[in-house]
């Protein structure tokens, strides 16, 4: 028999809204290029910076370089948000994707490159990561494959995907990962029955 529970997703659109209007800002103060927008600088983690913007390690997943970058992220961060919610709570998702973000930071910081570090892909990996281990069977569509696999299939498939372009911070996605598998398995040895 499935259980069902009221789901409250405020927290959710509110991180969406929010990488939303700065998005907004970029192209603004960056004439229309959110990559030339004074905000990648700002917000974005540069490595060798960070010791004199520490506040970096966590406002870069707040900004995105560019249109398909910020829809990527933020259709993914919907999905497998709200899916996370429904299986372990508001709390565990935000703890989840903070967690992620700056473990995926911290290796970038580590082995990037020294440039700025944009993006939120390292909080959606997280949350990746630890739905392929709490539900690894479930369905889900990948951009531009039309047709469903596992979960844990297409979290390969994107991991792949960040070592083969090189303007993808694979550092972010494989530390957000990491800590995302991590996270999985504690919430499967604590919790027994998922609600979806």
């Amino acid at each position: 028999m499935r259980t069902y529970r009221a789901v409250n997703l405020n927290v959710l659109w509110f991180l969406i809204a929010l990488n939303v209007v700065i998005f907004v800002i970029q192209l603004i103060t960056g004439e229309g290029i959110a990559a030339y927008s004074p905000l990648i600088s700002f917000l974005g983690l540069t490595p060798a910076l960070l010791s004199q913007q520490p506040w970096t390690i966590i406002s870069n997943m707040f900004v995105h370089g560019g249109f398909l970058h910020i829809i990527f992220n933020m259709v993914t961060l919907y999905f497998l948000g709200s899916f996370f919610i429904r299986a372990a709570g508001e709390k565990s998702f935000l703890a989840v994707f903070f967690l992620g973000g700056l473990v995926g930071n911290v290796l970038y910081f580590l082995l990037g490159p020294p440039l700025p570090g944009v993006g939120a892909s390292g909080g959606v990996f997280a949350l990746a990561g630890a739905l392929a281990v709490m539900v690894p069977r479930v369905p889900v569509f990948i951009f531009l494959i039309p047709v469903p696999m596992p979960l844990w299939i297409a979290v390969i498939i994107l991991v792949f995907l960040s070592f083969i372009f090189s303007e993808i911070a694979w550092q972010a996605h494989v530390g957000g990962l990491l800590l995302g598998l991590a996270a999985g398995l504690i919430f499967k040895r604590r919790r027994r029955i998922y609600y979806f």
